[in-house]
């Protein structure tokens, strides 16, 4: 036997084994947060001993931002991989929004109080690497919205920066009102919603009004087609032409 043959199933074992460790560790920070876990809670989850868990992470902080920075990647390239093939803008922010709502609400709620909560005000020391992570996931956004002001799709008189908190505040408020009554959401609707009322503000002023106009005239229009009716009802026309008193 080589000594290459010798490495490969031993290096194949390591990665299996942190593989399975940063599986435990996420499923224990996404049910207890950074503070309450614990390496033997890990480690029990995980089937070894704690001092194995030691053996591929210096300590819980490393293990946690190693958790993270591996889910960002996650739903980063979900995004980067889908976005491209949508067609429009509209049609990019409902993935977007509807994405992640999904991601945090329904398929990572745990993960989400971790990064949303425990990350940001009980544990300060891992909000830089969060915030890193957040540049990548929300790039795709910050992409179209520039792209979108280039060819006059949104408005161009507000900073990418206030546009894109504007799609995730909104989304964040959800997310903390869920948490805070431990209630899942009816997240298509919210998506729907969502999407409707921050187009309606990204819209350039001009589009916004003529669409208002447009609006205007079709709701006059119908109201003409219903009242039609009605006056032909309250008149009806004389088919045989008016009846003499001779008659």
């Amino acid at each position: 036997m080589t000594a290459l043959q010798r490495v490969t199933p031993r290096r194949a074992k390591s990665q299996l084994r942190v593989t399975e460790l940063l599986a435990a560790a996420r499923s224990v920070f996404s049910e207890q947060g950074f503070q309450r876990a614990t390496m033997a809670q890990i480690a029990e989850r995980a089937g070894v001993s704690e001092a194995t868990v030691f053996t591929y992470f210096a300590g819980k902080r490393e293990l946690c931002i190693q958790v993270i920075t591996d889910w960002y990647d996650e739903i980063s390239a979900e995004l980067e991989q889908a976005l491209p093939r949508l067609q429009g803008f509209h049609a990019r922010l409902a993935f977007i929004i509807r994405h992640h709502l999904v991601t945090l609400l329904a398929d990572g709620s745990g993960m989400c109080a971790l990064v949303l909560g425990e990350g940001r005000v009980n544990a300060p020391e891992l909000s830089e690497v969060i915030g890193e992570c957040m540049r990548r996931y929300t790039a795709p956004l910050m992409d179209c919205l520039a792209q979108a002001q280039a060819d006059g799709t949104i408005r161009q008189d507000m900073p990418l920066r206030l546009l894109r908190d504007l799609v995730y505040g909104s989304m964040e408020h959800v997310l903390w009102d869920s948490m805070s009554s431990q209630k899942s959401p009816a997240i298509d609707a919210i998506a729907e919603q969502l999407t409707a009322l921050i187009w309606s503000a990204l819209m350039p002023r001009d589009a916004a009004l003529e669409a208002l106009h447009r609006f205007r005239d079709d709701v006059q229009a119908a109201l003409n087609r219903v009242d039609t009716p009605a006056r032909s009802r309250t008149h009806p026309t004389r088919r045989n032409g008016p009846r003499h008193a001779a008659d």
